[in-house]
Parts: structure tokens; C-alpha cells; sequence
């Protein structure tokens, strides 16, 4: 694609301008020789068939981006694959998300796909800002009419636009909120930017409880009814309220540069003497906070409820001997432990350190209650109830009662066992302390909303193994080279990694504690717990 063709809203009127004088459209490289001089939007493409050539795709992308820049839905509309959705978009691009003037610039082609830039302008009610972005739309072959059309995606309209979201600018529903830390340091999503879609939730909730005022935004209107608007531009400043939260900047700004070096990673920690939440970081491509919502196999961290389960109940105990062989079966499925490793004559606090699965499905046959492990998440860990309210949208750890080879893969934290890090940093609190705490955003005196309660206390003698396992794994197991880097003597860990279906690597999970934090992280397809989750806990921890 050579020069630089723009196309500008002037008036409210969408133009096509080249060169920055008269009307025209865009020139584009392999165009079959357009002058430049001007032309109809529509394109004059043939059925074909076979791959899209660049030719093709240099037309197309000319006509619907001069057909967009003309503020002619249907036409560019008609030069997608889906005519409907793109009418739509294109004419609520000027009417509802109040874009006075817009500069469209082609980038080079890159084979049937077009990058472009717009610098546009949105004016509402007399204020007027400027918006800068970058998107690309991509050229396919027309499944029944042959002729090569634009792949229709929200984001050709905006980056950020996903599946059914809509772009839009007006009073927001809800007032600007100013969150800070229990210190009161302000958290704003620029300083913290994997923050934005707790503070948007955070303002969703709250924003009309605490008082404040509304400005003009542009904003980005989810497709889910309960999920929260995500602010693009803000056009004139609404009046925030302050909204005290238990999150701690310094764990936070430590959580969220951990992140940051591991793509598709996530971070919860906690408190395990009251259940604040001092820190949630996120680093995904799909902007998703999985460190709070999400439902993946927490692999061998669950290793620490089930231990607590097998002691609770007498079946183990720290000192008592565990057998780990290379492999152990149950329920017609053989499971191995890691490079198949074994530990002859080891006890449990040491097979539990070296992450051993066998040693944990022989204590099986001991079990006569198929349910035992999940009514020991829901009963001394709060996991599995469907009732933690966090102050904003969160999924709860699931345990499913199961049997047989089922069975078996949840004890090592498998099979239809569903965590994220919220929920395993929590039950590492718990494990801790010896007492589960919700865990807490944000205060429940704010909207008086319930908060879950475990139905029993752990025993002390379970809560002292546990933290002596926990101990052994930081300083001789499998967590002791990434838990060298936090300082004190007062810490503890475990490692995991979840097998998932049609992933090359397993997802690394790792979870630790220092005094009186607890962190968890996973990330996804990341390898061995220690590789990749472990040292992002450990930066949490030495931050604390």
C-alpha cells in the first residue's frame, strides 16, 4: 500500500479525502492502476474462487474503508461476510459513539490483511477529545457469493470491540470512583494496569453507593449484562468518590512486574490472618481476570487440602511412612509421578515435598467415603459453597464428589477440580492459619452483603503438619530453589502442574506463603510449577 490516503468526518458527514484536498479514495498497492482521482465505494470484483489474491484484497479493503470513511453503512456493510452486524457497527460508529471526525490511514499489506490507523474525534454534548488507534481487517473468499469480502470482527471497528461489545459514548450508568489501597494510595488502571477490569467492576458495584458525580465517556459496552463497562476516553471528568479497598500498592506494583515476564499468567495474594486480598495482577492477551474468575485444574497444590483430608481423618500422618513407587493404579487408570521418580522408605511430609502423586492415590483404599475430600474442602477450606463474595465478580474453587479413577485424579488435584489462583492462595491461608477467611476486596460494610463461613475449624494437629509440610517443600522439596529468594525463615510452599487436554506444556501452578501473606499464580501451558509460577510467587512474597 503506497502514500497515505485518509478519510475524514467533517460535520458529522463522513468524507474521503486524499492527500488531504478534494475528494477522492484510498490508493492501494496492486489497486489495477486507480488514479487517485475519485470513484465509486463499491467493488468491482467478480466471483472467484481458491485463496484471495492481494489484488483482491487491496480492492476490497479500499472500497469498505472509503465506503466507512463516507459514513455509507450499507455499503460497506454489503463488503462483509456478515452485513447485519457491520450495518450496525459502522452507523452507531457516528450516532452512538458520537465520533464528529475521523482520519483513516492505510498501513503496508501484509497479504489479504490491511492495517490502518484512525485518529478521530469524539465530541458529546459540546466536549470534544481525540482518539488514536490501530486496527487491521482481513480479506476472505464469500462462503456462497465467491467474492472476496471483509471478515467481519468487531474489532475492525476498534481493537478492543469483542464478540457482540459495542462501541458507545454518553453519561455513564455509574459515577467515577477514586480506589486506593488500605494505606490510601490511589490505584488508578494507569499505574496498574492490570487493575482496569477490577476497578471497572469496582465502579460498576459501587460507583452509585459512595456518591460522586457523572462526566461523558466512551466507553466499550460488554455483550454480558453483569459485566462491566470499560472505559475508553474519558470526555469531561465526573465528580469520583473514594473507595477504600484491602488491596496493598507495593504487593500490587510486585505482582503486576512479575507478571509481566510470563505471558498468560495470573496472581492472587491474601492475608491469611483476615482474608484481605492485597494484590490481583493478570497478564493475558484477552484481558480476562483469571487470577479471580478462573476455572482451570490446580494440579499438585491441591495436594494441600488432600493432605489435610488424609491427617484429618487419621489415614496419614507427617511422620507416618508413605509409600512412593514409580506408578500406582486405581480405578482401572495408572498414575505416575513426575520422570517416575520413586522415594523408597520416604514418609509423607517428605513425599508430600517431592510431589508425590503415588503416594497420595495408595492412601485410597484407606478412604471409605467417596466424598471425603470435597466435604473437606467445603467444611474447613470454604471451597466448593458457591457463596464467597469478594466485592466483585469471582469464581469459587469447585470439588466434585467423584469415584474410582476420578477419585483418584482429584486427590492430586486433577479430574473435575476447578481453581484459580484466588482460590488456591486462600486455602494456602487457610492451611496457614489454621481458619478460613473469605477472601475480601473490599469491605462488606459497603453494601452489608454476607460473607461465606467455613463449617468447621481445621484441627491443630492437622494445621501444625500441614505448615511443617509446607516448610520442608520451601526449604528441601520441590519449591526450595524458588523460595531461596524470599527472606525469613517463617515460609512455606507447594508446586503443581495440571495436565490439560490438547496442551503441549502443563500449566504451572505455585503457591507460598511468607509470615502473613499467602500467594498463588498459574500460568497457562507455563510447565513446572517451579518454572513459571513459582518465581512470580516469590517476587509477591518479597514484596510483602
Amino acid at each position: 500500500m503506497n502514500g497515505a490516503a485518509k478519510g475524514a468526518i467533517v460535520g458529522g458527514v463522513f468524507l474521503a479525502m486524499l492527500g488531504g484536498a478534494g475528494y477522492g479514495v484510498y490508493a492501494l498497492v496492486g489497486d489495477g492502476g486507480d488514479d487517485g482521482k475519485g470513484g465509486d465505494t463499491a467493488v468491482r470484483a467478480e466471483k472467484g474462487s481458491g485463496p484471495v489474491t492481494d489484488k483482491e484484497a487491496a480492492q476490497t479493503a479500499k472500497a469498505f474503508l472509503t465506503a466507512w470513511a463516507a459514513g455509507d453503512a450499507r455499503a460497506a456493510a454489503e463488503l462483509t461476510n456478515n452485513v447485519q452486524a457491520a450495518q450496525t457497527a459502522v452507523a452507531d460508529y457516528r450516532a452512538k459513539a458520537y465520533v464528529s471526525r475521523a482520519v483513516i490511514t492505510p498501513g503496508t499489506q501484509a497479504g489479504t490483511t490491511i492495517p490502518f490507523a484512525v485518529a478521530a474525534e469524539i465530541t458529546y454534548e459540546g466536549a470534544t477529545k481525540p482518539l488514536a488507534y490501530e486496527s487491521k481487517l482481513t480479506v476472505v473468499r464469500g462462503l456462497t457469493s465467491g467474492k472476496p469480502l471483509v471478515d467481519w470482527q468487531p474489532s475492525v471497528i476498534h481493537p478492543q470491540l469483542q464478540k457482540d461489545e459495542k462501541l458507545r459514548a454518553g453519561a455513564p450508568a455509574a459515577p467515577p470512583v477514586k480506589a486506593v489501597d488500605h494505606n490510601g494510595e490511589e490505584l488508578s488502571a494507569e499505574k496498574y494496569p492490570s487493575l482496569r477490569p477490577v476497578l471497572d467492576q469496582l465502579r460498576q458495584t459501587y460507583g452509585g453507593k459512595t456518591g460522586g458525580r457523572t462526566g461523558a465517556e466512551l466507553w466499550i459496552e460488554p455483550a454480558a449484562q453483569d459485566a462491566p463497562r470499560r472505559t475508553l476516553l474519558t470526555l469531561v471528568e465526573g465528580e469520583p468518590s473514594t473507595l477504600k479497598t484491602y488491596l496493598d500498592a507495593k504487593v500490587q506494583a510486585a505482582a503486576e512486574k512479575a507478571v509481566a515476564k510470563y505471558p498468560e499468567s495470573s496472581v492472587v495474594a491474601v492475608q491469611p490472618s483476615n482474608g484481605h486480598v492485597l494484590a490481583v495482577a493478570n497478564n493475558r492477551k484477552d484481558g480476562f481476570n483469571a487470577a479471580m474468575e478462573g476455572r482451570r485444574a490446580p494440579g499438585s497444590t491441591m495436594k494441600i487440602v488432600t493432605a489435610a483430608m488424609l491427617i484429618d481423618r487419621g489415614k496419614a500422618a507427617a511422620d507416618r511412612p508413605a509409600e512412593c513407587t514409580k506408578d500406582a493404579s486405581w480405578g482401572g487408570r495408572t498414575f505416575h509421578n513426575l520422570d517416575n521418580f520413586e522415594l523408597p522408605g520416604a514418609n509423607f511430609a517428605t513425599s508430600f515435598a517431592k510431589s508425590c502423586n503415588t503416594a497420595f492415590i495408595k492412601q485410597i483404599d484407606d478412604v471409605d467415603d467417596d466424598s471425603a475430600l470435597a466435604k473437606e474442602a467445603r467444611e474447613v477450606f470454604g471451597l466448593g459453597l458457591d457463596n464467597w463474595k469478594t466485592g466483585i465478580r469471582s469464581a469459587d474453587g469447585q470439588v466434585p464428589e467423584a469415584k474410582g479413577a476420578e477419585a483418584a485424579a482429584e486427590y492430586i488435584g486433577q479430574g473435575r477440580i476447578t481453581m484459580n489462583p484466588l482460590n488456591v492462595a486462600s486455602f494456602t491461608a487457610t492451611a496457614r492459619s489454621g481458619v478460613f477467611h473469605q477472601p475480601l476486596l473490599v469491605s462488606p460494610e459497603l453494601d452489608g452483603r454476607p460473607i461465606a463461613q467455613a463449617g468447621r475449624q481445621m484441627k491443630p494437629s492437622v494445621q501444625q503438619q500441614l505448615v511443617r509440610m509446607m516448610k520442608l517443600t520451601a526449604s528441601s522439596g520441590t519449591a526450595a530453589k524458588t523460595m531461596a529468594a524470599v527472606g525469613g525463615s517463617d515460609k512455606g510452599a507447594k508446586t503443581g502442574s495440571a495436565e490439560v487436554d490438547g496442551a503441549g506444556s502443563p500449566d504451572s501452578w505455585f503457591t507460598g506463603y511468607s509470615g502473613d501473606v499467602a500467594a498463588a499464580a498459574m500460568v497457562e501451558a507455563g510447565g513446572h510449577g517451579a518454572d513459571a509460577a513459582g518465581p512470580i510467587v516469590a517476587s509477591v512474597l518479597s514484596a510483602s
